[in-house]
């Protein structure tokens, strides 16, 4: 049988079938015309425990205005700090922010972004990242760790100056007490067993496996210094939602309603973070939306007044040198949940 395009190859433009042809190229030129004339919001987004993107990303069908009445352009980042430079570089209009990294954006940068959305938080009931050590190892106490090593995921991220806040607030002065060293959330494991550290932050899904494999013990966790204590949140530039707030109400909209799908079909959260991970379905299945993962506000409503307190902590700490107002990275009509 002769392929479709012999079929068509000798007919004339004059002919019905030539037409049809020009009126379908037409309707794929009108197509990708008005894709490509929709408004558009560039968004930053990291791993972990950013679902509600992962959802719009994979599974973009759920979103009757997203591709409609506006289109999202993603850029993968490597952590929060970055997100904060993309925004002042004008390269990012919403990304995924951390309460320390907008802080000191916003006092040493000028950053000006409003809160919208919450991603995840410690709370009561739910997991706290921990420091753990060799189940052998002699520290017992925030006083043996005097001389040791410790790590942290990344120089400036929002878990460092946590350990710095916890450091403080055991009487440890991070500088001189302790040697604070970077290692991926990935090798935690390793470094730990292998005694290139002597105690390292875990983060699922690295603790569930270091549990199964035995051998590491809790010394403490980020629960002692905050708690509850909001890990990452949607910022949104202001210059930008401040010219296009029906724009970025849509996007609120849209993470809102996928917090609502999540926590109805946690079978779902699985198979986003699998898609967007890479990783296996049991090991995220052990722990994706239920009480060993980190809280999922209602909505994705952020939690201000913990995100204040962060701030006053950081302030106290001397992190930031000037007091910062909540009520300056808020607009109240740009704020999940929007249903």
């Amino acid at each position: 049988m002769p392929s479709l395009l012999a079929r068509f190859s000798g007919f004339t433009r004059g002919t019905a079938p030539a037409r049809c042809l020009a009126a379908l190229s037409a309707l794929v030129c009108i197509g990708s015309a008005s894709a490509a004339d929709l408004p558009t919001i560039r968004v930053g987004w990291t791993i972990p425990n950013e679902e509600t993107k992962y959802l719009m990303m994979k599974r973009p069908e759920l979103f009757p205005d997203l591709g409609t009445k506006y289109q999202v352009d993603w850029k993968q980042l490597q952590g929060t700090s970055p997100m904060v430079q993309g925004m002042l570089a004008g390269a990012l209009d919403c990304a995924t922010l951390a309460p320390i990294p907008m802080a000191q954006g916003a006092e040493r940068n000028g950053l000006k972004a409003y809160i919208v959305a919450q991603h995840s938080e410690e709370s009561p009931g739910n997991f706290s990242i921990y420091w753990g050590v060799r189940e052998d190892s002699p520290i017992r106490s925030a006083a043996d760790l005097k001389g040791k090593t410790i790590a942290t995921n990344a120089i400036g991220s929002g878990v460092y100056y946590n350990l710095l806040l916890w450091l403080k607030k055991q009487n440890l002065d991070p500088e001189k007490d302790v040697r604070i060293v970077e290692v991926s959330f990935a090798a935690m494991d390793t470094a730990v067993r292998t005694g290139k550290v002597d105690a390292a932050p875990f983060v699922q899904p690295f603790a569930g496996r270091a549990q199964d494999a035995g051998g590491i013990r809790k010394l403490f966790s980020l629960s002692e210094v905050q708690s509850p204590l909001v890990h990452i949140f949607e910022g949104c530039e202001k210059g930008f939602s401040d010219k296009n707030p029906e724009l970025v109400r849509l996007y609120i909209r849209d993470l809102t309603k996928a917090m609502d799908i999540l926590k109805k079909d946690r079978s779902l959260a699985v198979d986003v973070n699998v898609e967007v991970m890479r990783a296996p379905r049991p090991a995220l299945d052990r722990y994706v939306f239920t009480d060993q993962d980190m809280g999922h506000t209602d909505g994705s409503a952020p939690r201000l007044d913990v995100i204040a307190q962060s701030f006053a902590l950081y302030r106290e700490a001397g992190f930031i040198t000037k007091p910062l107002s909540i009520d300056d990275f808020v607009r109240r009509d740009l704020l999940a949940p929007i249903r």
